[in-house]
């Protein structure tokens, strides 16, 4: 079962040798990236595990890779799929420790394992086996769920982790055949229910599921499972599929931590349309009905649409003349991609490699955000060369593949949507008409009048709870402290007396940008301990942060809070906030590796001047002097 999304390899075995002559853990990290981001076979992602874990024997903690705790309770054997998992999160960015339950010991760990708890699991994978399942059914599917159910709760309330549910694999044989689900007490229609309602039920209680069920439909039953080494080794989940299970189990883990990709940036000649649209004209190119091909491309626009309407940024990078680049937008009839739907256009005659910087800079996003979509292999190969940290897809010949290579490889994969991503493409076109205007403008203050600004603060409540929620475990550049928390701790939080939360939405005369900050604050006697501080970076310059310190100040007053005390943790990604509480008037209280502690006196505190009005339930709207 190959991930045919990443490129082939050469030369693994050699790469893989050189690995033992590197000294420095940045360049170890580097070549161990670049080789989880190859494709590799069963045997290739084991080598490579191996050498991940000598890598991490030898240097401890590896740099640039965020760590996370992973507990697999299981009632099947499930050591041989470590490897792929642990590969996987390398690919994306993780370092994966993994806790491995006893064979079959899942509700003794839970209840009262020690060895689980005193690992501290940030995620739990609960993967149970079709014939499990059906034992503990006795014919009714309400029990087998109900176990489920109780499994989620005691995670919950014991490590307060994330929690994700693998579907079953629809593995066991049939009574009837077409009609089995008429004879509802036989195993394998048991396992078909359960399956169907576990998704109501997981998404009603915010638990992710990993579908393999849906997985063995696409690929075929017999790539993931193998009857003989059922019996023999009870191995639900094939060896050979080991990889593939490794790699789905990250893609949700890495999406409920913010490292799912943001932004598709679509080539034009040969990607969205066949021929070349300074050469053909716009009669010449092959698009819509009349050929497959033009259906092909047809369907890949609207899937790249279906993207940008549940949140994904879409950008074009084409070597061509603007003119000609924009003309089938604005007259193909065929055309289904518009120009409204592109937040940002850059069509030149600069290498690839360059306009995707200039395409991150606009929309200020990270590189690591963008996945390149283009039918040319130089184009690939100098991308991957030049920008490693954007995800490149191997795109096949035929144009009828374009979507489904795409959608296999899960560079957009998420775990929950909110109303606000539906209107993600608007902001971010809004955000690159903010930044033409800052280039124009002769100083930031009357940048910033012009923009209008409105800041409407609060509480976190019911209605901006996923969100909140979305945003600390999403956002990575400007988050002091890198907090990742389930919906239900957040909510915890929300309703607790010791904890000031606050939500901050911007708005200004390009548009809504949503909610763009998160603030929580543990009241501790006459400190306010800043646990969580995070903002969106399309909102950065704008004071938006001073104004977010007035409003904490504000609101720890009623319970007697003396002092703010800031904590920033450093990570491989937060650095632009390393001064952010110096510059903002904290003095330092005390540092160590991890972690360093500032505080604010708030008797002394004075507000900045801001620049934009503010809404908040203290008050009623004025303009700022926050």
């Amino acid at each position: 079962m190959e991930m045919t999304w990443l490129p082939s390899v050469d030369g693994f075995d050699a790469r893989l040798r050189a690995l033992k002559t590197l000294d420095s853990s940045p360049e170890i990290v580097a070549e161990l990236r670049s080789l989880a981001a190859v494709r590799l076979d069963f045997l290739q992602t084991t080598q490579l595990d191996r050498a991940l874990l000598r890598a991490i024997k030898a240097h401890g903690t590896l740099p640039g890779l965020e760590p996370v705790r992973l507990a697999v309770l299981a009632s099947s054997t499930t050591t041989h799929l470590l490897p792929g998992i642990r590969v996987a999160a390398l690919r994306r960015g993780l370092l994966a420790e993994i806790f491995e339950a006893e064979y079959g010991q899942y509700q003794q760990e839970l209840l009262a394992g020690e060895r689980l708890a005193a690992f501290h699991p940030d995620a739990v994978l609960l993967a149970f086996d079709a014939h499990h399942v059906a034992a503990l059914a006795v014919g009714d599917p309400a029990v087998a769920l109900a176990t489920m159910e109780r499994c989620w709760q005691q995670v919950r309330e014991r490590f307060g982790a994330q929690v994700i549910q693998q579907t079953v694999l629809p593995v066991l044989p049939k009574l009837l055949g077409n009609n089995e689900s008429r004879l509802a007490s036989s195993s394998a229609a048991v396992v078909a229910r359960v399956n169907a309602e576990l998704r109501s039920l997981a998404s009603a209680a915010g638990v992710d599921l990993l579908a393999v069920d849906e997985f063995a439909a696409e690929e075929g039953l017999a790539a993931w499972h193998d009857r003989a080494l059922w019996h023999k080794t009870k191995q639900e989940i094939h060896p050979t599929a080991a990889a593939m299970y490794g790699e789905q189990v990250v893609r949700v883990l890495a999406a409920s931590r913010g490292r799912s990709a943001k932004c598709l940036v679509l080539d034009l000649d040969n990607t969205l349309w066949g021929g070349v649209i300074g050469d053909d004209g716009l009669e010449g190119i092959v698009l819509g009905q009349g050929s497959a091909a033009g259906e092909a491309f047809v369907a890949f626009q609207r899937y790249a649409l279906a993207l940008s309407e549940r949140g994904v940024v879409l950008a074009v990078c084409s070597k061509n003349d603007e003119a000609n680049a924009l003309q089938p937008f604005a007259e193909h009839p065929e055309m289904v991609l518009k120009r409204q739907h592109i937040a940002c256009f850059v069509a030149n005659w600069t290498d690839k490699a360059t306009n995707l910087r200039t395409i991150a800079k606009t929309l200020n996003l990270g590189l690591d955000a963008l996945v390149f979509a283009d039918d040319n292999p130089v184009e690939r190969a100098l991308v991957r060369r030049e920008l490693p940290m954007v995800a490149v897809p191997e795109m096949p010949e035929d144009p009828a593949e374009y979507l489904h290579v795409l959608s296999g490889a899960g560079y957009f994969e998420a775990t929950a949507l909110s109303a606000e991503d539906a209107a993600r493409t608007a902001q971010y076109q809004a955000n690159a008409e903010r930044a033409q205007m800052l280039e124009q403008s002769t100083d930031i203050e009357s940048y910033l009048a012009s923009l209008q600004m409105v800041l409407t603060a609060g509480p976190i409540d019911p209605m901006s709870l996923t969100r909140a929620t979305q945003l600390v475990n999403k956002t990575n550049q400007f988050n002091l402290a890198t907090e990742r928390l389930t919906e239900e701790e957040v909510a915890r939080r929300m309703n607790s007396p010791e904890w000031i939360t606050l939500q901050l939405r911007l708005a200004d005369r390009f548009g809504d940008n949503g909610l763009i900050g998160v603030l929580m604050a543990q009241v501790r006697g006459k400190d306010a301990v800043i646990a969580s501080w995070l903002m969106s970076c399309r909102v950065l310059g704008r004071r938006v942060e001073q104004a977010a310190l007035a409003l904490l100040a504000e609101a720890a007053a009623p319970h007697g809070v003396e002092r703010l005390v800031g904590v920033y943790k450093p990570t491989a990604k937060n650095g632009m906030v390393r001064e952010l509480l110096p510059t903002l008037g904290f003095t330092p209280l005390e540092s160590t590796e991890d972690e360093s502690r500032y505080v604010l006196a708030l008797q002394a505190f004075e507000p900045a001047e801001v620049l934009m009005q503010i809404i908040a339930p203290s008050h009623e709207p004025e303009p700022a002097h926050a």
